[in-house]
């Protein structure tokens, strides 16, 4: 009896999950991204005159640097709980994930501090997304090179 009281409890108190608010936010930030991050490519071919490759790896770095300046002074977090995964999904979040596990391990030191902990979340990350390339790769060489 007590078990059903609680869980009575529990189910009126819970937060309502709104998944579709949260999907259509998402996709409305990862598109600001998107955006953000092209308008930063034109720019810099624009006033730079450099190649849009050369500019679309500049984009990334400038992206990267942005998402962990503002992990580092406390804001990207705050920004998270409002634009969901909008903002974590696209290079921003790899960044985030990286720039956080690294200053929660500072006082450790350089060695055992953030050297070893840096990739805990974002070396999952980093390995399967080398793993399926290379599956993807093998695959499309089998194929002759169609994809």
């Amino acid at each position: 009896m007590l078990n059903k009281k609680y869980e009575k409890i529990v189910k009126n108190n819970e937060a309502k999950e709104t998944r579709t608010r949260n999907a259509f936010i998402a996709f409305i930030v990862g598109g600001l991204v998107g955006l953000i991050g092209e308008g930063i490519i034109e720019l810099l071919c624009y006033y730079f005159k450099i190649s849009r490759s050369d500019a679309s790896t500049y984009m990334i770095v400038i992206l990267i640097f942005i998402a962990s300046l503002s992990t580092a002074l406390g804001f990207f977090d705050k920004l998270v709980t409002k634009f969901k995964c909008g903002l974590l999904i696209p290079i921003t979040g790899f960044a985030h994930s990286m720039t956080s596990a690294t200053l929660d391990y500072k006082k450790e030191g350089p060695i055992s501090g953030f050297g070893s902990n840096m990739f805990k979340l974002a070396g999952s990350v980093i390995l399967y997304g080398v793993v399926s390339a290379w599956i993807f790769g093998l695959i499309r060489y089998l194929l002759g090179g169609v994809l």
